[in-house]
């Protein structure tokens, strides 16, 4: 026989809500714990967010295009084009992507264009 309360509920009443009230706070606990561990990793180790920068930080931000076209033939024997947009003589490298690799960890490298030697 199952003792019961003055108040009318028995022991095994109160033991089914207490086990109930734990299975509530532990997926609470769990599911508090999957947020933050996502959040963690969307901030820290998502490659998105590399992707989703602008690019342009500075050149020409007046234009809703930034384009440069140059003659074959007066390029001359080489030329050195910016391609990380951190360039002080855009659309010519001046070695700027070198500090910008160091800072950020990315690889870019200028566009190098050269005459076949004959």
């Amino acid at each position: 026989m199952v003792a019961e309360r003055p108040s009318g509920l028995r022991v095994h009443d109160l033991e089914l809500f207490a086990a109930g009230f734990e299975w509530i706070a532990a997926v609470s606990l769990a599911a508090g714990a999957a947020a933050v561990g996502y959040l963690a990793y969307k901030k820290f180790l998502s490659k998105d967010k590399c992707c989703k920068a602008m690019v342009n930080l500075h050149i020409q931000k007046d234009n809703p295009k930034v384009v440069h076209a140059f003659d074959m033939e007066d390029l001359g024997d080489k030329a050195v084009y910016c391609r990380c947009w951190r360039s002080k003589k855009f659309p010519l490298c001046d070695g700027s992507h070198t500090q910008h690799n160091d800072e950020t960890g990315d690889n870019v490298g200028p566009l190098i264009i050269k005459r076949k030697e004959a």
